[in-house]
């Protein structure tokens, strides 16, 4: 598939997909050959929309076949796409050091000759939209949109001198590096919330000495009392006008959310949203898809603008006589999901409504002992937040010189430049 690339350098070729590069399938296991433990099979829904891979909700096959499928063992750093399906030409790299295999649909790719074609220039090229754009163009026109090898291989790349693509990677992937070092950080940072939350409102580690009354809920401390999220904060009570003087929002909605994060901010028209975009967040919000809560599609609102704004296919409580400190880490435990997948109606969506989470019971402390637990709980989200927003910039950053890099339209040089302004 020839295309042009109007900013190409004199000095970059350009080349056939099949010319530098190779595509692997995988094998067809089939469900025959799954067990409920054992080597994990890699499909394509373990490529996530963020260029991540989750692999801990994988297929198994027993152990004992691992020597037949030797030839389809994923290694780390390889790079990986959805060949079919809603998530068709997703990229990921495979980071991760335990041993899984390779299922049909999904491809993986390799140089032929890394002194020509580097490996790490190739992973940023297919995720480009100039590759992805070949890639819609390809597929197969049937009822589930697929792409194969030989659609692949007339595909077109631009080939810088390796000299030139190994800058380019390193560019690109020092980004990527941050980006991950900040998810990273958050992910400890939120599993440290959530450990100090335990010890104190779940196992009543640093009350245990004083003494304990019954409640509906089970022996609390006494003093403390149990409570419905609606007398201690609102729930979807903030909704945009239509008549708002807001040109433009910041648009989050539930297919961007993941299980604490969000994993894109759509900038829109209010006059063109969807009519869905109406409920508005400010900081100390919690905000939970009302949608199959099974999901965990939740996250905490920290430093976003007054333009922000969500789904109604979100629940959006604000605290009102608690800290968010306190409220959202009760959210995140598994008995308040447990509470809300009970209550979800609907066979093809489940969903549970505003109220189910108004009427949610929880232990609510005294108000020193909720300032004393702010104090150290507080500081976490804020870094937390803060690393948010700081990928947002980065990731805004990254997504803007990936097609201008892999291009040509701007060099190394100037790159480099704007890179070390911002790491």
């Amino acid at each position: 598939m020839s295309i042009n690339f109007p900013n190409k350098p004199d000095n970059w070729k350009v080349s056939e997909f099949r010319r530098i590069a190779e595509l692997r399938h995988g094998y067809q296991f089939r469900n025959y050959d799954f067990t409920s433990e054992g080597i994990k099979i890699f499909k394509i829904t373990q490529i996530k929309g963020n260029a991540t891979v989750d692999i801990s909700s994988c297929s198994y096959i027993d152990p004992d076949r691992l020597k037949k499928f030797e030839g389809f063992r994923i290694n780390k750093g390889d790079i990986l796409m959805a060949l079919t399906g809603a998530t068709i030409g997703k990229i990921a790299r495979y980071t991760e050091n335990e041993t899984i295999l390779q299922n049909y649909r999904v491809g993986n790719f390799f140089p032929l000759d890394e002194d020509v074609f580097s490996k790490d220039y190739l992973y940023h090229f297919l995720r480009s939209k100039n590759f992805y754009n070949q890639i819609l163009a390809g597929q197969t026109q049937s009822a589930q949109q697929n792409i194969g090898k030989e659609d692949i291989n007339k595909m077109s790349i631009l080939v810088p001198p390796i000299k030139e693509q190994k800058s380019i990677a390193s560019i690109l992937s020092a980004l990527d590096d941050k980006i991950e070092l900040n998810l990273q950080m958050n992910k400890t940072l939120e599993e440290m919330a959530m450990a100090i939350y335990k010890h104190w409102f779940v196992d009543f580690g640093p009350f245990q000495d004083g003494e304990f009354v019954d409640s509906e809920l089970g022996e609390i401390p006494k003093g403390w009392e149990v409570k419905n999220i609606k007398e201690i904060a609102e729930v979807n009570s903030k909704s945009i006008s239509k008549n708002s003087k807001i040109d433009i929002i910041e648009y989050i909605d539930i297919a961007s959310v993941g299980e604490g994060l969000v994993e894109n901010i759509q900038p829109i028209l209010l006059s063109e949203a969807p009519s869905r975009a109406r409920r508005i967040i400010s900081d100390g919000d919690i905000v939970w898809s009302t949608v199959r809560p099974n999901r965990k599609s939740r996250f905490l609102a920290l430093g976003f603008n007054n333009r922000t704004i969500v789904s109604t296919g979100f629940a959006v409580t604000s605290p009102k006589t608690v800290p968010y400190s306190f409220l959202y880490p009760f959210t995140c435990t598994e008995n308040f999901v447990d509470y809300l997948v009970s209550r979800a109606t609907g066979s093809s969506y489940p969903a549970v409504t505003g109220k189910i989470f108004e009427e949610a019971k929880l232990v609510v402390p005294t108000q020193n002992i909720l300032e004393k637990y702010n104090e150290i709980a507080e500081p976490l989200y804020l870094q937390f937040s803060k690393n948010n927003m700081e990928n947002q910039t980065l990731t805004q950053l990254r997504d803007t010189l990936l097609p201008k890099l892999i291009s040509g339209e701007v060099r190394v040089k100037d790159a480099e430049k704007t890179l070390s302004e911002v790491l």
